[in-house]
Parts: C-alpha cells; sequence; structure tokens
C-alpha cells in the first residue's frame, strides 16, 4: 500500500495495492500489520455503510470528547469528495480543511484521525464506506453547517441535497462561540 502524505498531521490518503487478472481484481481493505507499519493504530469496533444519490451531501458531522472517532474511509461503488476539518485545538491546521476524491475505480481510502468533522458531496451515486474507532454516541454528536462561509469549502455543487439535520448546523466559529468543541 503506499500512504500519501496531506500535510495534515494523521491525515493520510491510502492507495491499496490492487491485484488484476481475468476474473476481475482482489485488495486487501484493511490488514492490520502494514496499517500499524504506518502507523496507524487504531481499533475499528464499527463499520458503517451508507448510500447516497448524486448531488447529496453528508456531514460536516463528529463526535465531541471522550467520544471522538477516526475513519477509515471508502468508496465501494461511485465517486465522492471527502472532506475533512481539523478540530484538534492543539493543532497547527485547527480550522484547516482538507478534501480529495474518493472513488471505487481508484479504491483509495482516507485515514482521518479523530478530532477531525467529516463529510461528503457524492459526485455519482454511491456507496460508502467508514470504519470507525469508536461508537457512535446520540449525545455526543456535533456538525459544522457544509457551507460554512469562514471555512469557505469548495463543494462541487451550489444546492445540495441535504437531510433537514445537517442543513441546520452551526458555524465552526458558533460552535467555538458556544464552547461546543
Amino acid at each position: 500500500m503506499q500512504v500519501i502524505q496531506t500535510g495534515i498531521a494523521g491525515l493520510v490518503e491510502i492507495i491499496p495495492q490492487v491485484y488484476h487478472d481475468e476474473r476481475g481484481w482482489f485488495l486487501e481493505f484493511y490488514k492490520e500489520a502494514p496499517f500499524h507499519q504506518q502507523g496507524i493504530t487504531y481499533q475499528f469496533p464499527q463499520e458503517n455503510l451508507s448510500f447516497s444519490r448524486k448531488g447529496v451531501v453528508r456531514g460536516l458531522h463528529f463526535q465531541r470528547e471522550p467520544w471522538q472517532q477516526a475513519k477509515l474511509v471508502s468508496v465501494l461503488k461511485g465517486k465522492v469528495l471527502d472532506v475533512v476539518v481539523d478540530l484538534r485545538k492543539e493543532s497547527a491546521t485547527f480550522g484547516k480543511w482538507f478534501s480529495c476524491v474518493l472513488d471505487s475505480e481508484r479504491h483509495n481510502l482516507l485515514m482521518v484521525p479523530d478530532g477531525f468533522a467529516h463529510g461528503f458531496a457524492a459526485l455519482e451515486d454511491s456507496i460508502f464506506l467508514y470504519k470507525s474507532s469508536g461508537m457512535y454516541n446520540r449525545e455526543a454528536e456535533g456538525g459544522i453547517v457544509w457551507n460554512d462561509p469562514e471555512l469557505n469549502i469548495q463543494w462541487p455543487f451550489e444546492n445540495p441535497i441535504l437531510s433537514e439535520k445537517d442543513s441546520k448546523l452551526p458555524t465552526l466559529n458558533e460552535l467555538l462561540r458556544n464552547s461546543l468543541i
């Protein structure tokens, strides 16, 4: 596997080795030893799948301490613009965002450390997989509105399909003013 540094500590893109033959292809999605050799030592007690139609934006979601979750994310079918925001207050990149395209043709993954908000835009009808380092806790749930003007994330859609909950999320500055992160 190839690990690509993103410029944000702990946040890496992973390109797995894909073996092709006349039957199709095979890859090791997750294998503990190679991940540990790269310094990725999270355990993943929960896995989730979602299906999103083209034009959907989900997020930006996070879990507050002590329920923060690292996520290993990928797309099983389709293509998404994956977006993360660094919410680690001690980080030199606090409040900075990163995005990359995850797609089922490249089979690439993004390792998102705990302490990040996460979301994505479905560029095609997509099945999204994420492994989480912790269990979901409803009381620790938080989020940042997808179009926060201070963050100025470059989303591919002006009027995405959103859940009611995601459309009403606060900005990062509102969260900071109210001590919610």
